[in-house]
């Protein structure tokens, strides 16, 4: 970064002999230089701490107890599971079968939670300026959308064994086995034993991605929730298109 002094003798030397027109340029060149900061590198920070800050909340709010068991973003049974266990209701041992699950399968999302911020993160420091000024001009989501594409596979391969395994520590897994096999065992039913692990792991994505979503609709719409200088100038702009 230049220094202070030798900005200024040279500025006193562009006054003299720059035309109006390109000494307004050289004087914007030499703030950025003080600063260390241009309006390029501005957007880009505005959005990354944006994201930043949704990511952070959706995932300290998701990964909590409860935070998708008794919030909006709950995982519900898949249809084709509905069906068997209002069959299995009436079987002795699984009056409250889908009860069980559903709660399994959320503590099983929110232990999984905890694994996606470092994932976001390093995709957040990978974005260009000119990611950061499509994104910030783009469509409501479009931020949102742009970590989906570039974090899900990463995201989906960090979460699907901590849903196994969480699914695991509660019996899910098991509970599940011995429900399809009782299910089984009703005449003239459909055989049955779906995939659970899948499932919950696309769930509990789903409803991160949905709450990140919320958190930059928010930011957009919301000039109050811009809680720093640098948010309220980056974003600033996007008002205006």
């Amino acid at each position: 970064m230049i220094k202070r002094s030798t900005l200024l003798l040279l500025a006193l030397f562009a006054v003299s002999v720059l035309p109006a027109q390109g000494l307004k340029g050289f004087l914007k060149k030499a703030k950025d230089q003080i600063t260390g900061t241009s309006d390029g590198e501005e957007v880009g920070l505005g959005l990354k701490e944006a994201l930043n800050t949704g990511v952070g909340e959706a995932v300290s709010f998701l990964s909590a107890e409860d935070g998708y068991y008794k919030s909006a973003y709950k995982i519900l049974l898949p249809e084709d599971v509905q069906k068997v266990t209002s069959k299995l209701k009436a079987v002795p041992g699984f009056a409250n079968v889908e009860d069980d699950l559903i709660e399994k399968m959320n503590r099983a999302a929110e232990d999984a939670a905890s694994k996606a911020k470092p994932i976001f993160v390093d995709a957040i420091k990978k974005m260009t300026f000119k990611d950061a000024m499509n994104l910030l001009m783009g469509e409501k989501d479009a931020a949102t959308r742009y970590l989906e594409s570039s974090t899900f596979e990463q995201l989906y391969e960090a979460f699907k064994p901590v849903v196994i395994e969480s699914l695991d520590k509660v019996n899910a897994r098991e509970y599940w086995r011995n429900a399809t096999t009782a299910y089984n065992k009703i005449p003239f039913v459909k055989k049955t034993n779906p995939e659970l692990d899948d499932y919950v792991t696309r769930s509990a994505l789903g409803g991160m991605f949905g709450m990140i979503e919320k958190k930059e609709l928010d930011i957009r719409e919301n000039p109050a929730v811009r809680s720093t200088e640098l948010l309220q100038k980056v974003f600033a702009q996007q008002d205006k298109k």
